[in-house]
């Protein structure tokens, strides 16, 4: 039987549907989800849910000592757009969450961790087509630089102390369940909003601005199959490589405009579009495929169809 599971951020965009997918899978009562604020109805409403505030080490002691919890997925996080406005508060919230899980984890307190890292780690001087696992990094961001550090950090507890912490490199994320919070990819969600209330959207990226996308679908899946996987197919414990597609705000419309012809796209980049030109175009990640299976089943038509058939079917 599963053990308990504690999920820390579950409010959050990725958090709120990662919470839901364990609760399906292993039972409500046995996953338990947590946020420094409640979250919507649905979310409070499918099980037990602790106010808990993830950067207080006693007080996420505590809970985990209570549960008995087993695995912990560090899912809270201030991201990169709203990190540029808050650097030490996005400093201080981003490392010391990560310090307190990997410190439960090395006092045996709990078997397994989950954090994300982000395509945040690279910067201007990356390799921009197809990069690769390891290549150079160089951040110029305070969400990149927190992940690269935390990236390290990561691998270090599980070289000194054993620390069973895995971990993946998000790419943007598109889902119709949950708004983004606060990212540079947040338009390839808005977009479809905007395209079913409004048929216009002013992108805060220039046209032809490539980033490496996955459907959240996709990046749960991939998150449990990596968690699920034997501790002899985890050749890399600092964070892996995850791709689905790579498209431009150009292309993204032009796929909403085969479903909604008259959609209207025009382009006004703002600070973010300094962000998004320190990452890279597509992201090769081979070695996850091929450690531990890895497979993405959603393109950008899939998305779109998914995207607009859901938002559609929802109230204004």
């Amino acid at each position: 039987m599963q053990k308990p599971i504690l999920i820390l951020g579950a409010c959050g965009q990725i958090g709120t549907e990662l919470t839901y997918e364990l609760r399906k899978k292993y039972g409500a009562t046995r996953v338990i989800a947590s946020d420094i604020r409640e979250g919507n109805e649905n979310l409070m409403d499918s099980g037990p849910f602790e106010l808990l505030d993830a950067t207080d080490y006693n007080a996420l002691e505590e809970v985990v000592a209570y549960y008995e919890i087993s695995e912990v997925y560090l899912m809270a996080a201030m991201l990169s757009a709203t990190a540029e406005k808050f650097p030490m508060r996005a400093w201080n919230l981003n490392m010391n969450s990560l310090f307190n899980v990997l410190n439960l984890a090395k006092e045996k307190k709990i078997d397994k961790v989950f954090w994300p890292s982000s395509i945040a780690v690279f910067g201007p001087n990356t390799p921009t087509d197809n990069t690769p696992q390891n290549t150079i990094m160089e951040p110029n961001t305070v969400y990149g630089i927190s992940k690269q550090s935390g990236e390290r950090w990561c691998n270090y507890y599980h070289q000194k102390f054993g620390v069973d912490v895995r971990s993946l490199r998000y790419p943007g994320l598109i889902s119709h369940k949950t708004m983004p919070g606060g990212g540079t990819t947040d338009y390839a969600v808005e977009i479809y909003h905007q395209a079913l209330s409004k048929k216009a959207y002013t992108c805060f990226l220039n046209k032809d601005t490539k980033l490496p996308m996955m459907f959240m679908d996709d990046a749960i899946r991939a998150t449990l199959l990596l968690m699920e996987s034997d501790p002899k197919d985890i050749k890399i414990r600092s964070s892996y490589n995850l791709a689905a597609m790579s498209f431009s705000p150009e292309e993204i419309a032009k796929s909403i405009q085969t479903r909604i012809p008259d959609f209207k796209i025009d382009y006004k980049p703002d600070f973010r579009q300094e962000i998004a030109d320190s990452w890279p175009n597509s992201i090769d990640d081979s070695q996850t495929r091929s450690d531990w299976g890895w497979k993405p089943e959603f393109d950008l038509e899939r998305t779109t169809q998914e995207m607009l058939d859901n938002l559609g079917k929802k109230p204004n």
